[in-house]
């Protein structure tokens, strides 16, 4: 069952790789769709395995697009752990999806927003920097400068990727996703 778990794993990385880079292709505003593996996995699988798929999906990124992803891999391990800690005592439905999705786009924010300003002076390479640019010119500190965009985006992408998660879990084959909840009972990484 850890060959499966493992699969399934990577198989939500390459969901949050492919969905970034397509969303980023089109140059779609305000939206990442970036953590929806990272999400998919967390409600799967547990908050451990959440936050093992996020910050690999970062650590994959730095190796394909570059080393500036790699730090932003604790935004994705945070995101892991929040994930898979509310869906282990709730239920993962439409209700709690947009309750999360809210949560964490404060949250991501919160965690990415330092490493930004410390690493990279604000800047992220992201369509908000614009943003970053006219909030700084306005007065605001680099902080709040940083911050606000990714509050602006985190808002429309967080709960549409949770939406997402809980439309596909709904589509899936029920005894689909029982095997893995049921074989990961571990919830750790022990044994691997």
């Amino acid at each position: 069952m850890k060959i499966k778990i493992l699969t399934f794993s990577a198989m939500c990385i390459v969901v949050n790789i492919v969905f970034g880079m397509f969303v980023d292709m089109l140059n779609i505003p305000f939206l990442f769709l970036d953590t929806v593996g990272t999400i998919l996995g967390a409600v799967t699988l547990g908050p451990l395995w959440g936050a093992l798929i996020g910050g690999c999906t970062n650590l994959v990124l730095g190796v394909i697009t570059g080393p500036t992803n790699i730090p932003f891999a604790l935004v994705n391990i945070v995101l892991g752990l929040v994930v898979g800690y509310v869906a282990k005592k709730k239920e993962f439905g439409y209700k709690e999806a947009v309750i999360v999705g809210i949560m964490l786009a404060v949250i991501c924010p919160l965690v990415g927003t330092p490493i930004s300003v410390l690493m990279f002076g604000g800047i992220s390479g992201s369509g908000a920097d614009l943003l970053v640019g006219f909030f700084m010119k306005t007065g605001q500190s680099i902080f709040t400068s940083a911050f606000i965009p990714r509050i602006i985006s985190n808002i429309v992408d967080k709960p549409l990727s949770c939406i997402m998660v809980v439309f596909f879990l709904k589509s899936m084959p029920k005894g689909f996703i029982q095997g893995f909840r049921d074989s990961s009972k571990i919830k750790s990484l022990k044994g691997l």
